[in-house]
């Protein structure tokens, strides 16, 4: 199959640094070309993969110390698609709405991965001038806000398995907070929870523009206390050791997460997550196996105490069976087949245990069906 992989311009593919979406796109490139697909990538130009590069800037977006706007980016970038659209069997797109007007009268030939949340009045106005688009959702709580809309499928995100070293023990003694500086994100709520604990915690975040007046006023003031380390944004190759070396991964999330990279991060390297009941959570964290999932700072602290109950040989197995970047691709093979036959109708919120990507939850596997039974 001959699959066309488009990718936001706003960080190289993989990311140098912080970087969720451009990083799946990778992986998901190259699983696909490792099974034999044809794959092309537009992406920018400073990317690294194993499919074919289709450079549609120089560099990332983010990266660019001139002057540049994101707008005309992917519209350039969108342009050169549309006019090599017939040399692929299907264009994937991972832009969320930037390609809708200009590809409408194709859509049958499209997939598009949305990556975002959907809880935005803005997104529901324009969904209703583009219909048939068929849609992938990163999760089965991304799509509640839009249930009407074509999702073929939720397809969570997978990594390479040799990507992160699996600790079968913590090597250092303290909580770690991997992500962004943002008000959602809760690393305020972090800060509390191990200063009540009396762990330390190291803090490896990425503070965007957007966000450094919050970072100023309300988390750098915090950054003072005994046991916070702030050690800013780290690469990819850095993550094993800190992951790998933390009692817990705190994620006191305040907003209806889409999916959560960092969770499944800390899994493939054996940690347990300490996660607030938002969005995705509790399609990626089993209660009591491979983390914990609470609704307040007390509870965190109190499941800080209880982590010896978790064991981190089955942290590791359940990143291996459900979030590997083969488990991924293997769907996405299935997706493209559906779209491609025309089997693309709106699938219902409550996920059937007979669909062959959703495990039964009777077998003991990860429970997304259960987690959904009182939301659909």
């Amino acid at each position: 199959m001959r699959i066309a992989q488009i990718a936001p311009l706003y960080e190289s593919v993989p990311p140098k640094l912080y970087g969720g979406t451009e990083r799946v796109v990778a992986h998901l490139s190259d699983a696909l070309v490792d099974r034999g697909h044809d794959v092309v990538l537009f992406a920018s130009g400073d990317s690294k993969t194993r499919a074919e590069l289709v450079p549609c800037r120089d560099i990332a977006l983010r990266l660019d110390k001139k002057l540049s706007w994101d707008v005309p980016a992917h519209l350039v970038m969108l342009a050169q698609i549309r006019k090599q659209a017939s040399d692929f069997d299907i264009l994937h797109f991972h832009l969320d709405c930037f390609h809708l007007p200009l590809f409408q009268d194709i859509a049958d030939r499209t997939l598009t991965t949305v990556h975002g949340r959907q809880d935005i009045n803005d997104l529901r106005r324009l969904h209703r001038h583009y219909p048939n688009f068929p849609l992938v959702s990163i999760s089965a709580s991304q799509r509640l806000p839009l249930p009407h809309l074509r999702w073929m499928k939720t397809i969570h995100h997978g990594y390479p398995m040799a990507q992160y070293a699996f600790s079968p023990a913590p090597k250092g003694d303290y909580l770690a907070f991997l992500g962004r500086i943002a008000p959602e994100k809760g690393v305020d709520r972090a800060i509390e929870i191990a200063r009540r604990t009396g762990y330390p915690l190291r803090i490896a975040a990425k503070v965007d523009p957007a966000d450094k007046d919050y970072f100023e006023a309300r988390i750098l003031p915090l950054l003072d206390a005994p046991g916070v380390h702030f050690i800013g944004e780290i690469a990819e190759a850095e993550k094993s050791d800190f992951l790998g070396g933390a009692r817990a991964l705190l994620f006191p999330i305040s907003w209806p997460e889409p999916f959560g990279l960092v969770m499944i991060e800390a899994m493939a390297c054996g940690t347990p997550v300490i996660a607030f009941n938002q969005g995705a959570v509790p399609e990626i964290v089993r209660h009591g196996v491979t983390g914990f999932i609470v609704k307040t700072v007390d509870q965190a602290v109190k499941s800080v105490e209880r982590l010896a109950e978790i064991d981190r040989v089955t942290v590791r197995a359940t990143f291996e069976r459900y979030f590997s970047v083969e488990v991924m691709a293997t769907s996405y093979e299935v997706a493209y087949t559906e779209v491609l036959d025309g089997r693309t109708d709106v699938r219902s919120l409550r996920l059937a245990e007979s669909d062959p990507l959703v495990p039964a939850a009777s077998s003991g596997a990860h429970p997304v069906v259960a987690s959904l039974a009182g939301r659909a």
